[in-house]
C-alpha cells in the first residue's frame, strides 16, 4: 500500500505542476523576430525586423497558467489597443526548450534563449525615482502611467505606457550583461528611432535596499540616474 500511495501522491504532484516560463523566448526569423520575456507574473512580446531595423509592435502585461493555457491580461498592445484589459487564452505546450503557444490558426513556436540567468537583474521593474535638478533623487509612485522594464538573464525590454488611457509612449529592447558593477545594453529594437539599433550603452548599476540604482548616459547622450523597484515588491 505504501508504494502505491507514494506513486499516487507523486503522480498528483506532477499533474498539478505548472510549467516555469521565466526567462526569454524567441520565435520567427531575423526578418520577423518575436521575443518574449517572462518574469514573475509578467510578460512582454516585441516583434521586429532585425535586418532592416524595423519595429513592428509590442504587447504584454500579466499572465497566469491554468489547465494548460496561458491566460494573458494585456496592459499594453500596439497591435490592438482594444485588447488591453481583456483576457486572452492561448493553448500552451512546453517540451524541453521548445514552447508552443497559440489560439485558433495562430500558433507561435518559441525556442528558449535563457532561464533567467546569468544576468543579475531578471525580473519586472518599475521606475520609482529619478535624479532631479537639485541633485537629489525624487521618488515617484507608479500609477496608470508606467515605465516598466522586463529582464530575463540575457534580454531586456522597456515599455512606457498608460494602461487606463491605453496610451503607448515607446519601447526598446535587446541583450544585456551585468559584470563588475556595469550594466551593458546592446539595442536590437527601438520604436522611436531605429538609428539607435546596434548601439551599445554602458551604465553603472548597484542594489540599494533591494532597489536597482541605474546611472550613466541615455542613447541620446543625456545623463540619467534612476531608481527601479521590482513590481512584485510594490504590489502593482
Amino acid at each position: 500500500m505504501k508504494p502505491l500511495l507514494f506513486f499516487l501522491l507523486a503522480l498528483q504532484s506532477v499533474s498539478f505542476a505548472q510549467p516555469n516560463l521565466n526567462g526569454a523566448w524567441q520565435a520567427g526569423t531575423d526578418e520577423n523576430r518575436m521575443v518574449m520575456i517572462v518574469a514573475d507574473k509578467f510578460y512582454s512580446i516585441v516583434v521586429y525586423n532585425l535586418k532592416e531595423k524595423n519595429y513592428a509592435g509590442t504587447f504584454g502585461g500579466t499572465y497566469r497558467i491554468e489547465k494548460g493555457e496561458f491566460i494573458a491580461l494585456p496592459e499594453f498592445d500596439t497591435f490592438n489597443k482594444e485588447q488591453i484589459g481583456v483576457e486572452s487564452r492561448f493553448a500552451l505546450t512546453l517540451s524541453g526548450t521548445n514552447l508552443k503557444m497559440g489560439s485558433g490558426k495562430i500558433v507561435w513556436d518559441f525556442k528558449k534563449l535563457d532561464d533567467g540567468k546569468p544576468g543579475a537583474l531578471a525580473g519586472a521593474w518599475l521606475i520609482t525615482g529619478r535624479m532631479g535638478d537639485d541633485g537629489k533623487i525624487q521618488s515617484r509612485t507608479p500609477g496608470a502611467r508606467k515605465t516598466m522594464k522586463l529582464l530575463s538573464g540575457t534580454r531586456f525590454q522597456w515599455i512606457a505606457y498608460n494602461n487606463e488611457t491605453k496610451e503607448f509612449f515607446g519601447t526598446g529592447g535587446g541583450t544585456y550583461t551585468t559584470e563588475n558593477g556595469k550594466y551593458t545594453e546592446t539595442i536590437e529594437v527601438f520604436s522611436r528611432d531605429n538609428s539607435r539599433v546596434g548601439a551599445q550603452l554602458v551604465f553603472d548599476f548597484s542594489f540599494v535596499e533591494g532597489n536597482w540604482r541605474h546611472s550613466g548616459k541615455s542613447s541620446t547622450g543625456q545623463p540619467i540616474d534612476e531608481i527601479w523597484s521590482q513590481r512584485s515588491k510594490l504590489g502593482i
